[in-house]
């Protein structure tokens, strides 16, 4: 278990974006493990909204459709960054929400203006929360440009293709590794040219590659942003 380092912070947001793979989450954690400061996965926030729009039979890739059922949900993110939890009416979907059907249907509901939007609320709501109690670690793809524009600290995660792979291909339990980046590479694509609050890095955001780094030295890069402006 990491200890807090440092006083309490209170009122801190920090904007943690990147690609998939490239190392937001164990960076995420490890940061705000160690300064003491609760997590928002975003990321985790879309998935388990696609989880449920399959178990209702929507068609993912009906926009209407999928606009149509969001106000239904109930979704809960747990904000321990050693336990990280996600909940959909009550139902932990933690290891759900990382199955290849989700995997294969999370890009087109992502892209869906009116989940975004629902989940714009809702993640902001959080982050005024926690922010309010100390401080908050959150990562997504949009949170330094959309989110939460007016972090104290943004960073932009980025590895090269090859190594991003490798990462989900052994987080996944050895995954085709070949087929994982072209997976990664499409996803990025998707991601890039989408209308609403597309991946970006952000007005003032310190870009990090973590090819060459190992994740302590990535938490440690993170940290030392903080410490300029904690």
């Amino acid at each position: 278990m990491s200890t807090p380092s440092g006083p309490p912070r209170t009122g801190l947001v920090i904007a943690i974006d990147g690609p998939s793979g490239s190392g937001k989450s164990s960076t995420s954690r490890g940061v705000a493990a160690r300064l003491g400061l609760r997590y928002l996965d975003t990321g985790a926030m879309f998935r388990a909204v696609t989880w449920w729009m399959l178990r209702a039979g929507v068609d993912v890739h009906d926009p209407a459709a999928v606009a149509a059922r969001v106000p239904e949900l109930a979704l809960k993110s747990g904000t321990d960054p050693l336990a990280p939890t996600i909940e959909v009416a009550g139902e932990d979907v933690a290891v759900a929400i990382r199955s290849e059907a989700v995997n294969a249907a999370v890009s087109p509901v992502s892209a869906v203006p009116e989940v975004r939007a629902w989940l714009l609320d809702l993640q902001r709501a959080v982050i005024a929360e926690e922010a309010a109690l100390g401080g908050i670690v959150v990562e997504g793809r949009d949170i330094g440009s959309v989110v939460a524009p007016d972090a104290q600290v943004k960073v932009y995660l980025t590895a090269d293709p090859a190594a991003r792979a490798r990462r989900r291909a052994a987080e996944e339990g050895g995954s085709d590794v070949s087929a994982t980046e072209q997976s990664l590479l499409a996803r990025d694509a998707i991601d890039s040219g989408r209308a609403t609050a597309p991946l970006v890095m952000a007005d003032g955001a310190a870009h990090l590659d973590t090819t060459h780094h190992t994740l302590d030295e990535v938490i440690d890069q993170v940290a030392a942003l903080v410490d300029r402006v904690a």
